[in-house]
């Protein structure tokens, strides 16, 4: 028998900013300021426009890295290694990236 668990939520949170890297901007702001809140999953942050809410960017790459941690750079980050979050030490190569799951 499969195990009923309780689905997550998701906050849609409008803004009225025009420009893609500005969104992507406030997405960092608010990461850095509200990152010690272990109920939000900063890894998992897209971005759409207003009315094609089906298309989404992802702001940050978010492989998993050894230990359990995320790559905290931005997708498609140059060079072929991540990082974990701004103090982070941990790296990993493109070889050993896992896909978010």
């Amino acid at each position: 028998m499969v195990p009923v668990t309780e689905p997550h939520w998701i906050i849609h949170l409008p803004t009225t900013l025009r420009r893609v890297d500005d969104v992507a901007a406030l997405a960092m702001a608010l990461r850095h300021s509200l990152g010690h809140v272990l109920a939000i999953d900063f890894g998992e942050t897209t971005l759409s426009e207003e009315d094609r809410q089906f298309v989404r960017t992802r702001v940050w790459c978010d492989h998993r890295l050894p230990g359990g941690g995320r790559c905290a750079l931005p997708t498609d980050h140059p060079g072929a290694l991540c990082e974990a979050g701004p103090a982070g030490v941990e790296t990993c190569s493109d070889e050993s990236r896992e896909p978010p799951p």
